[in-house]
């Protein structure tokens, strides 16, 4: 996108400015100056972002001839070429006195507060914005959104920045190799050496020819699915405050937001405890509300302890106080299963549900259910943020989307985290009493968790090729058969799941086994028919480790010795076991030839959940 870097002269000085269409600088500087100003333009136009670094980089000087050599200085410091500037020129517009009508300064004004109103809270690229607009019907935005943006921008209504910043600090002053400098996404965080380095993975942040701006441009690969973030187009956002209200009075009774939820002892211990950090955090003081990061609370539940309903007491006591939730969950499948047990749980808040293709992507709710990539759209808009399966894919080693969930929360927020098995750095801060959190060791039902028994056994691939079911895992499976049990089966990779389902079908003619993976398009309805046990023996990956609930299940995780299962992952498919009352001790067996630092540090973690479960009281 093409901008103009200019200069407004007054009788107090001189400023520099950026301007996607110079018809609304042209109406502001009349409405605050009347005639007594004068405009001086650079020509030609430049990318949004070389605009913006050029203005940076300026100082205020008062005659032409100055200015455009200032101009020339700042343009080569940023890497253009001499040859490039020499033909610039200044052109200069004066001042009238003749602005807008009332009407028409009426309708612009009041356009911008819709504008403004729609936006907030809100991070988009100009493409998006323009959905916006066209979502709420904004037609004059929609026939000139560069004037309202650019008359919104220099009222200080919203913020502007490219959507890829360049780091010149260590590259080459003149340089033009796109290699000489560093690109960061203001997006999605993701910064790399244009082109990586040799010996290193290619960076995400790419240079390329632009047709939007018509030169050479960085763009950002790592969120492309979310549209292209470029050094030439403008992000906008609104500049707002935080819409909770003052301090929450301090002998207010925090029992009412948990007795309406049913909660078991256990989940209501942490659950009180959450809502006492929410208390004592919520909007605080003006100096908390300006610090830098929001502050976390760590709720560490057990697989199976019912953490979404722990969650209910923090939803209701923000909503209350008049403030926005976003919940966010690493996939689009775990958005969709909690979106009517939020809308049942509460029935009088608009709940708006954002994934890939999401019909309400335009819309504000008090409450906002997400996956992970959606909330790239969004600054500082939420009092309360809580980030649901903190461990998981794609969350696990992606630092993008973790930048994404840290922007989000408003001044004076709270980040809720919750995880049954927290990544190393958060274990280590709770250890080390860095980091404020409540330990769920126990399920609702108060029966210890199943601990995971070690079953020696030959390599899947080796019985693949074998064409043989070794004969201790076939006794196992057929007890937990004969029992009543749904058996989940957990394989490394995806290859490996129909192969195997293919001999389980010969080990056990008369059982329903069926296999599933990201790969199936059938999996929703499997695993329904797992539930309902017309499927007998499902055979899967880790993309069933979590989510899933069935009543009656023991679990058969093989080639537990794979490095695709760490103690995480094992945690996480152990945990489909004896999550029910009705069936409270179901199986689960480490399948592997060699015992791995991964299972025994799943199996210590589970054990010590249910030591200190036993010395709380919360196991019979």
């Amino acid at each position: 996108m093409k901008a103009f870097v200019y200069a407004v002269m007054m009788a107090d000085g001189c400023s520099w400015h950026v301007s996607l269409d110079m018809r609304a600088d042209r109406d502001y500087w009349t409405d605050q100056a009347g005639g007594r100003f004068k405009l001086r333009v650079l020509e030609p136009a430049l990318s949004f972002g070389q605009a913006c670094e050029i203005k940076r980089k300026l100082k205020a000087s008062s005659s032409s001839s100055d200015m455009l050599e200032s101009l020339r200085i700042a343009a080569r410091e940023i890497g253009l070429h001499p040859e490039a500037v020499a033909d610039w020129k200044l052109w200069e517009w004066a001042g009238t006195a003749e602005g807008l009508s009332d009407e028409a300064r009426h309708f612009v004004n009041r356009t911008i507060d819709a504008m403004c109103l729609s936006l907030k809270g809100r991070y988009l690229l100009m493409e998006e914005f323009m959905g916006l607009m066209q979502h709420e019907g904004s037609q004059a935005v929609a026939e000139s959104p560069a004037y309202f943006i650019q008359l919104a921008w220099i009222q200080g209504r919203v913020e502007l920045e490219a959507g890829v910043e360049l780091d010149r600090n260590g590259g080459r002053r003149w340089s033009l190799l796109p290699q000489a400098l560093k690109g960061k996404c203001k997006r999605c965080g993701s910064q790399g050496m244009f082109g990586g380095r040799a010996g290193n993975e290619a960076s995400p942040v790419r240079w390329t020819h632009c047709a939007d701006c018509g030169g050479p441009c960085a763009y950002c690969e790592a969120c492309l699915t979310m549209g292209r973030s470029r050094y030439c187009t403008p992000i906008v956002r609104v500049i707002g405050s935080p819409d909770m209200n003052s301090e929450a009075p301090a002998d207010e009774d925090m029992e009412i937001y948990l007795q309406s939820w049913g909660l078991s002892d256990v989940q209501a211990e942490a659950s009180g405890s959450a809502l006492q950090f929410l208390k004592a955090n919520k909007s605080l003081s003006r100096e908390k509300a300006q610090s830098p990061t929001a502050p976390r609370f760590l709720i560490w539940a057990v697989t199976g302890a019912g953490k979404t309903e722990m969650i209910f007491p923090m939803v209701q006591y923000t909503l209350a106080k008049g403030g926005r939730v976003a919940i966010a969950t690493p996939r689009r499948d775990v958005v969709l299963e909690l979106k009517p047990r939020l809308e049942k749980a509460f029935p009088h808040t608009k709940v708006v549900t954002l994934y890939g293709g999401s019909e309400q992507r335009w819309e504000q709710g008090e409450l906002t259910l997400a996956t992970t990539h959606q909330l790239m759209r969004f600054r500082q808009a939420f009092d309360l943020v809580i980030v649901d399966e903190i461990d998981a894919y794609p969350y696990h080693n992606n630092p993008m989307l973790l930048y994404a969930a840290e922007q989000v929360c408003a001044l004076g927020g709270v980040y809720i985290l919750l995880s049954a098995t927290p990544p190393e750095e958060l274990q280590r801060a709770v250890k080390r009493n860095r980091l404020p959190h409540a330990r769920v060791a126990a399920r609702y039902h108060r029966h210890p968790l199943p601990e995971p028994s070690l079953l020696a056994c030959p390599p899947l691939r080796q019985m693949l090729a074998q064409n043989g079911l070794n004969g201790k895992l076939k006794g196992h499976l057929a007890s937990s058969l004969e029992r009543g049990a749904q058996v989940f089966v957990f394989v490394p990779k995806i290859a490996m799941v129909e192969p195997f389902v293919a001999l389980l079908r010969e080990s056990f003619p008369t059982v329903n086994v069926q296999g599933t993976s990201s790969k199936d398009a059938d999996r929703s309805q499997k695993v329904t028919d797992f539930r309902a046990t017309s499927i007998r023996m499902l055979v899967t990956t880790t993309i069933l480790e979590r989510g899933v609930t069935i009543p009656k299940s023991d679990v058969f995780i093989i080639d537990a010795d794979s490095p695709v299962f760490d103690s995480a992952a094992l945690v996480q498919m152990a945990g489909r076991a004896g999550r029910s009352a009705q069936d409270p001790r179901g199986r689960v067996y480490f399948a592997a030839k060699e015992k791995t630092r991964s299972q025994a540090h799943a199996r210590r973690q589970i054990a010590e959940m249910n030591v200190i479960a036993r010395k709380k009281g919360y196991i019979d």
